[in-house]
């Protein structure tokens, strides 16, 4: 009977790996949202982040990749598919302060908490929460929507 289990174990494992390739291959991929600096791209896997509900999305950056303290209204749920993602909490990026979330791990950024994020390599992660998602940085100037003098 164990084996049985183990062998239906795996064969859901793979038909789970298998659909999340296929569902990849198939997304539609763009310039991620003004809301984050330039050089991030942007798939939407399920719901729409500017409306009321959940959604998910996938975001793919680039090695160095930052985004500088700010916080969201709901909570933000990341998932790493590639790379590695890091985050830390304050008002000020302290690169010794950093946690890491390398491939196939997943962490949660609670509503309000002040946080900042930085890839290592190219990095993809989907990102899960509840629209509309807003990013509202700590520092107006580190917000890539301002306008530069």
């Amino acid at each position: 009977m164990t084996r049985v289990r183990v062998a239906s174990f795996a064969i859901l494992l793979v038909a789970s790996a298998a659909s999340a390739r296929a569902q990849q291959g198939a997304l539609e991929w763009g310039p991620a949202p003004p809301s984050l600096p330039a050089g991030a791209r942007m798939a939407i896997v399920s719901g729409d982040p500017r409306k009321p509900g959940p959604f998910a999305i996938q975001l793919d950056l680039p090695d160095g990749f930052t985004v500088a303290p700010h916080f969201h209204p709901t909570d933000e749920h990341q998932t790493v598919l590639r790379g590695e993602i890091g985050h830390g909490l304050g008002d000020t990026v302290n690169a010794r302060q950093i946690h890491w979330l390398h491939h196939g791990e997943s962490g949660v950024l609670h509503a309000n908490v002040h946080h900042y994020a930085v890839a290592r390599g190219r990095t993809i992660v989907i990102v899960r929460s509840t629209g509309p998602f807003v990013v509202t940085y700590v520092r107006p100037e580190d917000d890539p929507r301002r306008e530069k003098p």
